[in-house]
């Protein structure tokens, strides 16, 4: 009998399987060294089995004559092989920047008088804590970048204190619908060659009665409270179209980070951004405005939320961006924002389903916090729309019945208005 196709079946089958492993890689790589085995993702080979790599340092001493010892996590082995090791031995200088700059900043909350000779057991499990935290957030960078589907890398920090990443939130890069919500996706395409320069038929935004809202820079050039038509899978256009914005997703490099003053993280840029530049959307499940009720009232407890009603045209449906969402998830308002809110259509051109862009009020320098306000308020008067509902607030805000939580504003803007709700 012949078995080769069942065979080559089942080889394809073992090969595309994979399960959960409920430990972690470093574990998971411990345990490979400790048993010899060879593993091609934890880069784990016949060469380097038994190589000895610094994961971080945990103490530090020195000696009378001077000389200068770490207490070493070596990577791949428990801590309860940990060691301590001459400075001279060790070839780790970024991990050596890191623990004095770790060091230095704790001795100076101390208001300590120098280095000293021992670290006292406070300071050395401090040193742990951030050394750990640090690998968790990087583990986190690197989840969030293979994740994400635009140009636009993401990095995370955390000087401020020792929490890690944030607990029940997974990252997506798309509206993901909630149950009990069917969308059928529907849009018309355009047959224009050059959308901007030579429009057939006012090319999409035409196609719904309204104007080009990009230049050929691909800057938003219509005031806010007018919708955004962009080009879509239908249209005779290329992907280089200026008319094709939002779509393209992220181009900034950003960064998550913790704020200073108790507003939990928050998100800086990276790179110069330029005037009416599209920055993010906002993603989140989306749910109906009844499920947003319910879960607003819990939210209002923890003080915060990420619900965004989607009431261009009526108020059906809700974008919850608390446990699944994108980088928007951690952008902070202020009362003197940089970025302004703008509703988007591509494939769908469901007026109760519009994507929600964020698109920068004026340069933003590098360095700079991203801030939009949740309780943007858009100047009713439309010179092209009568159907524009200019309400782009967060749900439960003015123009829900629910009554609130008052929660103080820590914007910081000479604008503020105390309170966020």
């Amino acid at each position: 009998m012949y078995f080769g196709g069942y065979a080559e079946n089942m080889a394809q089958i073992l090969q595309d399987c994979c399960v959960p492993c409920k430990i972690t890689v470093d574990e998971l790589e411990t345990l490979c060294r400790g048993e010899r085995l060879y593993c091609q993702e934890l880069s784990v080979n016949r060469a380097n089995v038994n190589d000895y790599e610094v994961e971080f340092l945990c103490d530090y001493k020195r000696t009378r004559e001077g000389e200068e010892f770490y207490f070493v996590k070596w990577k791949g082995f428990p801590e309860s092989v940990n060691t301590w090791e001459p400075k001279r031995n060790l070839k780790c200088p970024k991990l050596m920047k890191l623990f004095h700059l770790d060091l230095d900043q704790i001795l100076k909350r101390q208001k300590g008088r120098g280095l000293p000779k021992r670290l006292d057991k406070e300071t050395v499990l401090i040193l742990i804590q951030k050394a750990k935290l640090r690998q968790s957030l990087h583990q986190w960078e690197i989840h969030l970048n293979k994740t994400r589907n635009h140009p636009g890398r993401i990095f995370v920090i955390n000087e401020v204190d020792l929490d890690g990443p944030p607990k029940h939130f997974t990252y997506i890069n798309n509206y993901k619908v909630g149950p009990g919500i069917v969308i059928n996706e529907m849009a018309v395409g355009c047959e224009c060659t050059d959308c901007v320069n030579e429009p057939v038929n006012g090319c999409c935004p035409g196609a719904s009665l309204h104007r080009m809202a990009y230049n050929d820079k691909g800057q938003v050039r219509i005031r806010p409270g007018q919708p955004i038509y962009e080009c879509n899978s239908r249209c005779n256009c290329g992907p280089d179209c200026a008319n094709r914005v939002v779509q393209k997703g992220i181009q900034f490099d950003l960064c998550i980070f913790k704020t200073e003053n108790g507003r939990g993280w928050g998100v800086r840029t990276l790179q110069h951004i330029k005037k009416n530049t599209f920055v993010m959307e906002y993603v989140g499940e989306i749910i109906t405005t009844d499920e947003a009720e319910k879960r607003g009232h819990f939210y209002d407890c923890q003080g915060s939320t990420y619900l965004f009603d989607l009431d261009y045209v009526e108020d059906v449906y809700t974008v919850d961006a608390a446990h699944l969402g994108n980088i928007s998830h951690f952008v902070n308002h202020s009362c003197n924002p940089n970025l302004q809110v703008f509703n988007v259509f591509i494939d769908n051109i469901d007026e109760r389903l519009p994507r929600i862009a964020l698109f920068s009020t004026r340069a933003i320098r590098a360095g700079e916090e991203l801030t939009f306000d949740y309780k943007m308020q858009i100047d009713p008067v439309d010179t092209e729309s009568t159907k524009m509902d200019s309400s782009f607030s967060l749900a439960g805000l003015p123009t829900s019945p629910k009554k609130r939580i008052r929660v103080e504003c820590r914007c910081g803007s000479e604008s503020c208005r105390k309170y966020l709700f």
